[in-house]
């Protein structure tokens, strides 16, 4: 089975969210509390912008994507620094 690159795009964009999630709880940067918000807006996204309609399901990989770029600000207090 061959995947195209928004499949690939959509399974880093996952996997980065929760490693990043586990990344924060357990290095303390991350509050149950606020877990669980990233938690319930993961699912609000997984849910329910695939039944807007049958051509928004691309949508959720940005959505996580996003979900993404804010948990690196929140546990990174900023940017990541690649050099």
């Amino acid at each position: 089975m061959m995947a195209g690159s928004p499949v690939v795009a959509g399974v880093i964009a996952q996997l980065a969210f929760w490693l990043l999630l586990l990344r924060g709880v357990l290095g303390g940067k991350l509050r149950a509390k606020v877990a669980l918000l990233f938690v319930a807006l993961w699912l609000a996204g997984y849910m329910e912008i695939p039944s807007i309609s049958p051509f928004a399901i691309p949508v959720v990989t940005s959505f996580v994507a996003i979900l993404d770029i804010v948990l690196v600000f929140v546990i990174y207090k900023g940017d990541v620094r690649l050099t």
